[in-house]
Order: C-alpha cells, then structure tokens, then sequence
C-alpha cells in the first residue's frame, strides 16, 4: 500500500522536493514519487489518482511552480489531506505559487507549507498518518526529542564558550 503520494509539477522541482522523500523513508513510510501536471497531463494526473485511492492512499503531496495549481487539481478529486508545496522558481520569487497554492474554494482544502517546504509537508504527511499509526507516532516523538537535545547540547556549548 502506499501511504503518501508525491506529486511534482515538473521534473525540474525534484531538487527541491527531494528531502520530503527523503524524510518519507527515514521515517518508513511508503510513498509514490512522481511527475505529473494539472496543466500538461491532467489524464495522467488522474489516472494516477485512480490508482491511488484504490491502493489506500492517505495523503498526497502536491509540489508546482507559478500558476500551481497541481494541489487544487488533486483535493478536487479526492477527500483525503492534500498538502501543497508551493516551488519558488518564477521571476517573482515564488509568490505567484504560495497564492495558487494556498487560496483555495470552500471544501477543497490544501494544507499548505512554506515556499520549497518540502520536508515540512513529509513531517505534517507522517503526522497525519500517525494518527492512526502508533508505530509512525513513536518515531515522530524520537524525533523530537533529538530535536530538544541538539537544542540543549548547543546552547550548553554556546554559553560555555561565552563565560566571562
């Protein structure tokens, strides 16, 4: 079964969106990674969306540049949590994608993360799937507490080393 769907817009993208797969399988989480474009192959797009909710599919990950419209493409086809990944790569720095991204119409919602927040949308996809995944949740709350120590050791380091 694969858990988590990530779509990009362009093959371009892959060097942004790269960590969020990356996140994905530190964390053993099965996902599909693929090109795919609301614009150029919306057959493709939901031909693999097909696929997708019959193999069980608990969210997907839509990552585009400039117009964007990838994500909303995806919730309107499906019920499950679309999390969009706006990619910064037009001459206005992205801006034009975090708005495609984010404004979308009343019952078709695109959780959205930061512009090239590809890792965060792996880390907000493992929390929802830990909702029902106590496997997933255990390693979540590892993970933060990594976090919290990386944070203590440095700032023991950094206040030690600024002693008067």
């Amino acid at each position: 079964m694969t858990q988590v769907a990530i779509f990009i817009g362009s093959a371009s993208d892959d060097p942004v969106v790269r960590g969020c797969a990356d996140v994905l399988k530190k964390l053993g989480i099965s996902y599909r990674y693929t090109v795919t474009s609301a614009h150029r192959t919306p057959e493709r797009t939901e031909k693999l969306m097909e696929e997708l909710e019959a193999d069980g599919c608990k969210v997907y990950i839509c990552a585009a540049g400039m117009a964007a419209h990838l994500a909303g493409a995806v919730a309107a086809r499906t019920i499950k949590p679309v999390i969009g990944i706006p990619v910064a790569g037009s001459s206005i720095g992205g801006l034009d994608a975090l708005y495609a991204t984010v404004q979308m119409p009343s019952g078709f919602p695109v959780a959205t993360v930061a512009l090239n927040g590809a890792k965060n949308a792996a880390w907000l996809a493992a929390q929802i799937i830990a909702l029902h995944d106590e496997r997933v949740a255990a390693l979540l709350r590892a993970e933060r507490e990594g976090y919290k120590a990386a944070v203590e050791k440095a700032a023991a380091e950094l206040e030690a080393a600024h002693r008067a």
